[in-house]
């Protein structure tokens, strides 16, 4: 089976998926930590792989920006290839100055201006939550690997470059957001209708308030605590 936007067949894709945003950092997880990898997508250049690590099956795959994208991507793989898990691991802007480079964050909450789950379901709604039993887990496998993380709500933002450049105060204030991505509100809320389990691991790449930043590159390459974490996951 395919659809408009995969063109896997059903049993190429594992029940837990890694999904980056970028679909080059899906390529370097498959290149690096996996074996008898298989690619399963190349439509659009939004690559997916499945293989074993530690023997375990897992599949990873990209999911572009934007919650529309990744509300495309991740409901096809929930209601169409049976997958049960999908892991965001993706890059946050800090909100506040305690938050370093490369700190991990395990997402609690996903706050959002979007319209998104009233869109796609009539839900009116400003935040949705990943699922317990895959934190629960997420915080296991962490601890195991000795790998510091900070839990912590974050902002799921529509837009990446505001008018008013400072609006993030106010939401940081309002909202208690520790940080801004683009798509775990929709992720969250996809799991939520399909009764599928989705979580999300941050890596901080810049800093909003300090004005530190990481690089494309090292956001490509260098984000591998929160991979070591969540490839865990495979089963």
């Amino acid at each position: 089976m395919s659809t408009p936007h995969i063109e896997a067949k059903l049993e190429q894709i594992a029940k837990t998926v890694l999904m980056p945003g970028d679909p080059l950092r899906a390529k370097f997880i498959a290149d690096t930590y996996l074996e008898n990898v298989v690619k399963f997508n190349n439509v659009r250049n939004m690559f997916g792989y499945t293989g074993t690590y530690k023997g375990k099956r897992i599949s990873v795959m990209g999911s572009g920006m934007g919650m529309p994208s990744i509300g495309i991507y991740s409901f096809e793989l929930y209601k169409f290839y049976n997958v049960e898990n999908i892991i965001r691991i993706g890059s946050c802007g800090a909100y506040t100055p305690d938050l370093n480079l490369y700190d991990v964050l395990l997402v609690e909450s996903s706050w959002s201006e979007s319209s998104y789950a009233k869109a796609q379901a009539g839900h009116d709604i400003d935040t949705t939550y990943p699922s317990k039993e895959l934190n629960d887990k997420l915080e296991v496998i962490a601890k195991d690997l000795n790998i510091p993380y900070i839990k912590a709500k974050i902002h799921s933002g529509d837009v990446f470059y505001r008018q008013d450049m400072n609006e993030f105060k106010r939401i940081r204030d309002e909202h208690q957001c520790l940080a801004v991505e683009m798509e775990s509100f929709a992720l969250f809320h996809n799991a939520t209708m399909l009764n599928k389990n989705a979580a999300c691991l941050l890596t901080v790449s810049d800093n909003i308030v300090t004005h530190e930043e990481t690089t494309a590159d090292e956001r490509q390459n260098a984000f591998t605590k929160m991979m070591d974490i969540a490839l865990g996951m495979a089963e």
